[in-house]
């Protein structure tokens, strides 16, 4: 008896089988009636799927994708990676499954400036983020929480756009470009490190207005 596919189940085929109509029609109904059809579900499926539009089937898109991220990580032998190689395979693991669906993802970045997308999209955008660190181990629940993810999220934005119109052969200047983004923001916690040790030296800005004040008044 074969079981009867759950409703994630039926919205992961759906959003993966718009992709290609998406490229012509757009994020609308129309991909996703004729994303339905492909996916061997019937026309209107699409809107008792997706019943928000395009929308709910980002939404969903964005979620698969993260999901299906996490389960690739767990194929990968990380034993013996640093924790910046880590966070490169991971980036890089996102990305290349949907390299051929460029221009789909392209066209739902295109969408949130709408305000009625932009909220859907940094949630998106945050699940990610917080999905890459949650993978690859990372346990902090201090102030560093925080920090990670709003660098890892610059960095995987950044290297996102420089991916969508990349035309390299297996998108080698994309990686290179994410290992030297990465480079970056592990430089970060080092200057301010230097940052802090530069200011201890200074004079303290209390003692030096103490003896500016006295120096004002004639005593020595």
């Amino acid at each position: 008896m074969n079981a009867i596919p759950s409703k994630q189940s039926q919205q992961d085929a759906l959003s993966q089988a718009a992709l290609p109509h998406v490229v012509f029609d757009g994020w609308g109904a129309v991909a996703l009636r004729r994303g339905a059809v492909d996916a061997g579900l019937k026309e209107s499926d699409a809107e008792l799927l997706f019943p928000g539009g395009a929308k709910a089937a980002i939404a969903h898109f964005i979620d698969l994708a993260d999901r299906l991220m996490v389960e690739d990580f767990a194929k990968q032998d990380v034993s013996k990676l640093k924790h910046r190689q880590k966070i490169a395979l991971i980036v890089r693991l996102r990305l290349d499954r949907w390299t051929v669906h460029r221009d789909a993802i392209r066209r739902a970045l295109a969408l949130s400036p709408q305000p009625s997308m932009s909220g859907m999209v940094l949630q998106g955008w945050y699940s990610t983020v917080d999905a890459m660190w949650k993978a690859i181990g990372d346990q902090s629940i201090d102030f560093s929480f925080y920090t990670k993810r709003a660098l890892l999220a610059g960095v995987y934005g950044s290297t996102m756009l420089f991916w969508l119109n990349d035309k390299s052969l297996g998108c080698d200047a994309t990686w290179a470009f994410l290992d030297r983004r990465i480079d970056n923001v592990m430089q970060v916690p080092k200057i301010r490190s230097r940052i802090m040790e530069r200011l201890e030296r200074l004079p303290s800005p209390r003692r030096f207005a103490e003896r500016f004040a006295s120096f004002g008044s004639g005593r020595s």
